[in-house]
């Protein structure tokens, strides 16, 4: 694969000992090449600014612009960045929003660099990757859903916002 064909790569951590092991971790992936690194929110969207990678993996955490804010301003003008969250929190509810605001993964920050390898990969062909700390927020998420209705009655209907639509339909695809 040449390196205009690579997927492009950018990473966004406050930790630097992390950011290298991450580069170190896929160094060896010739179809992946790294763009940039960014050591906080504000550099990461300077950056995006500048270079936009077809991948970001990007921590929660992070100074000046946490990655809250940092997706939530990413998706308003690159729609296209797949995003994997790389972080410490395996919170259901985090998961979810995460998720909501237009991740397109979520791992924690011990996953094995095959993995996170995968998770690029997947993103870049499928939209999504799911793995069992994602199916399980979101089946939390949805049976949230389903209390709600039943608790105001079977004829409540249940209303997916286009995001929970497309997870579902994954989901049912074992995507």
């Amino acid at each position: 694969m040449s390196a205009e064909t690579a997927i492009r790569f950018a990473i966004a951590d406050d930790h630097k000992i992390f950011r290298d092991g991450i580069k170190m971790a896929l160094s060896d992936k010739p179809n992946l090449k790294m763009l940039w690194e960014a050591e906080d929110g504000k550099d990461l969207m300077h950056k995006i600014g500048i270079k936009k990678p077809d991948v970001l993996l990007m921590d929660i955490r992070m100074p000046e612009i946490d990655g809250i804010n940092a997706i939530q301003l990413i998706r308003k003008e690159f729609e296209d960045i797949r995003i994997i969250v790389l972080s410490m929190y395996d919170d259901q509810q985090m998961i979810s929003k995460m998720m909501e605001m237009g991740a397109n993964a979520y791992l924690t920050k011990t996953t094995d660099p095959q993995e996170i390898y995968e998770a690029i990969l997947t993103c870049m062909n499928d939209d999504f990757y799911f793995n069992d700390l994602v199916n399980k927020a979101v089946m939390g998420k949805l049976m949230q859903k389903k209390n709600v209705r039943q608790h105001y009655g079977t004829n409540t209907p249940l209303h997916f916002n286009e995001k929970e639509l497309k997870i579902l339909k994954l989901l049912a695809e074992d995507k």
